[in-house]
């Protein structure tokens, strides 16, 4: 198995801390505070209003409120269970990743992906799946074989934090790891 990709393009990058003000000028931090809210942080629900709002499943239809809880639990360093601004800034580059991505995938310009263009954008990613792993992903994230955007979202977090989660016990980089029943459960359903 190679898992060499990530699983999204580049994004901005994990940022520990800023200096003081350089939050402040930039332009997403505005939009954060006013989805943020008093306490400064972002939880799924408040995630959730503020894709729909910024349409980015299209048609203004609600994000899949499971994929915001998965996009939180991919980037929440400090377990808090929400993101600051550094954090939401990191997914928002991501998203806008994944998007164009989509976007590119999506030849037809039906808003859904098929089988055939997931398995291509999933190898595009640097993925190298079996065809029985590639099968078994459409199969779980399509609706009559077709996978909108936010649910190709959910699979390109799942497909990322797995595969982080995978390499930290793979200590020789050979595609094979040895997990204890606790860790296997621990690690499948942190995500």
């Amino acid at each position: 198995m190679n898992y060499q990709g990530y699983g999204a393009p580049a994004a901005a990058g994990g940022f520990a801390g800023g200096f003081p003000g350089q939050q402040q000028q930039d332009p997403l931090y505005g939009y954060f505070v006013a989805v943020a809210g008093q306490d400064g942080q972002i939880s799924a629900e408040e995630l959730q209003t503020c894709l729909t709002q910024a349409n980015f499943s299209g048609g203004y239809k609600p994000f899949n409120i499971e994929t915001c809880r998965l996009m939180v639990s991919m980037l929440d360093r400090d377990m808090s269970c929400s993101m600051g601004f550094n954090e939401f800034k990191e997914l928002w580059a991501v998203l806008n990743g994944w998007k164009q991505h989509f976007i590119s995938i999506d030849r037809d310009r039906s808003g859904t992906v098929d089988s055939q263009e997931m398995n291509q954008a999933i190898t595009s990613m640097g993925y190298r799946l079996s065809p029985q792993a590639m099968n078994a992903i459409t199969k779980r994230f399509s609706s009559n074989g077709k996978i909108l955007f936010d649910d190709y979202v959910a699979c390109c977090v799942k497909l990322r934090s797995l595969t982080d989660l995978f390499r930290k016990r793979d200590q020789a980089q050979q595609g094979m790891a040895a997990f204890q029943y606790d860790d296997f459960i621990q690690c499948t359903m942190s995500i």
